[in-house]
């Protein structure tokens, strides 16, 4: 299925090769790209349609009139050196939503000057005491925040993007053959385990059940938790009832009321070791961003059965040469209808990508791109969300 010409009504694209001695070249290529209904105006002092871009980025502002669609590409040249992909968490914990705009504004220093940013994965939006907890994988700075049973964008210890269904396992064994299944920063069930990391929040904020209040237990490496590392803690302290409280150095295993029997064998004192591990093997990695629906993968588009609807979309896609970073508005009359999986992936593999997963969508889709938010998101303002993917270069730093 196609998705139309590149551009029905209008079109804006800026790269990094600069405007202005290039302008007529520019307008020759972009009338091959998209065809006469594109034009180019002259770039105005502070319009955000015309974002500040280095040389190895692309943006584009597709405007489709017939459906209508507004589509907002981010186009990277994954050779440029430089640039990397970084996460974010709303409120530097699981618990707390920011704006994208919000979040880019915390990166800097090390990590390098944010360049491009897009709102991630699902999360918990109701009000409540696990609001922001994202749904799937969540990998910030090598330490893993959120586990994942499903599609997922990472950066892979070589640098490349990958996109793929990742499971990850959270395993903590101890004395008198203690061996159980955890999950993490989340919601706790009364029949489960859940193991909190300081990047929760500052307690669990759980009900009920069992809680060992572990600390380390040796000199080697504690916190963060990553994946494929096995860690070891002593429990310092067993709570009964719930709402553990959080220390730098602490981390919490909570076990519901019907479940608790399983820990009925430690006491303070014991030894408990903690593997994480994940399929495929995520070790090292230090960004990833959970996701839904994996679009395309090894350049084969996923099929949908049934009538599907229309939302605002956010995704993130990649071939050989590019990383591209996509929104399309929507739930907006007269400018933007959304797109279905279906057009989302025909709108990926127009634009070349091999492999492409969508993030979050509806009020969350936001596109966020030299200092301006680019799209025009549903709720008719910024939704605070749980993290965000943002694209760095790590040869500026500020």
């Amino acid at each position: 299925m196609a998705v139309g010409p590149w551009v029905s009504g209008n079109c804006r694209h800026v790269s990094g090769k600069g405007l202005g001695r290039r302008r007529l070249l520019l307008s020759a290529i972009l009338t091959l790209i998209v065809g006469p209904a594109c034009f180019v105006r002259a770039a105005a002092e502070g319009d955000p349609a015309w974002p500040r871009v280095p040389a190895g980025v692309e943006y584009v502002h597709r405007r489709v009139g017939d459906v209508p669609w507004a589509i907002h590409v981010v186009k990277v040249d994954r050779s440029r050196a430089g640039f990397d992909f970084v996460s974010t968490l709303g409120q530097g914990r699981i618990c707390g939503l920011a704006t994208v705009r919000r979040q880019v504004g915390t990166v800097g220093g090390e990590l390098g000057r944010a360049i491009a940013a897009v709102n991630g994965d699902f999360f918990v939006i109701r009000s409540g005491p696990y609001q922001g907890d994202p749904t799937g994988l969540h990998i910030v700075a090598g330490e893993l925040v959120s586990t994942s049973r499903g599609g997922a964008f990472w950066i892979d210890t070589e640098g490349g993007a990958r996109i793929g269904e990742v499971h990850t396992r959270i395993r903590v064994t101890g004395p008198g053959g203690i061996d159980v299944q955890a999950g993490l920063n989340q919601q706790r069930a009364d029949d489960a385990a859940v193991l909190f990391a300081p990047v929760f929040g500052d307690s669990t904020r759980t009900s009920g059940g069992r809680e060992l209040v572990l600390e380390a237990a040796g000199a080697e490496d504690w916190l963060p938790l990553r994946v494929g590392a096995t860690c070891r803690g002593r429990v310092a302290a067993i709570r009964e009832g719930g709402n553990a409280p959080l220390g730098p150095n602490t981390v919490v295993l909570s076990i519901g009321p019907e479940k608790a029997g399983a820990l009925a064998g430690l006491s303070e004192g014991a030894v408990v070791e903690i593997a994480v591990s994940s399929s495929p093997d995520l070790a090292g990695v230090r960004t990833a961003v959970g996701g839904g629906a994996i679009l395309i993968q090894d350049g084969k588009p996923r099929s949908w059965q049934g009538s599907l609807p229309r939302h605002p979309r956010t995704a993130v896609g990649y071939n050989a040469e590019h990383v591209f970073l996509v929104v399309v508005d929507g739930r907006r009359e007269g400018l933007s209808v959304g797109m279905t999986y279906v057009e989302l992936a025909a709108l990926m593999g127009e634009l070349g990508c091999t492999d492409a997963i969508n993030l979050d969508g509806g009020g969350s889709s936001t596109l966020w791109l030299g200092e301006s938010v680019m799209n025009q998101p549903s709720d008719g303002r910024e939704r605070a969300v749980a993290n965000s993917l943002v694209l760095v270069d790590k040869g500026e730093k500020e």
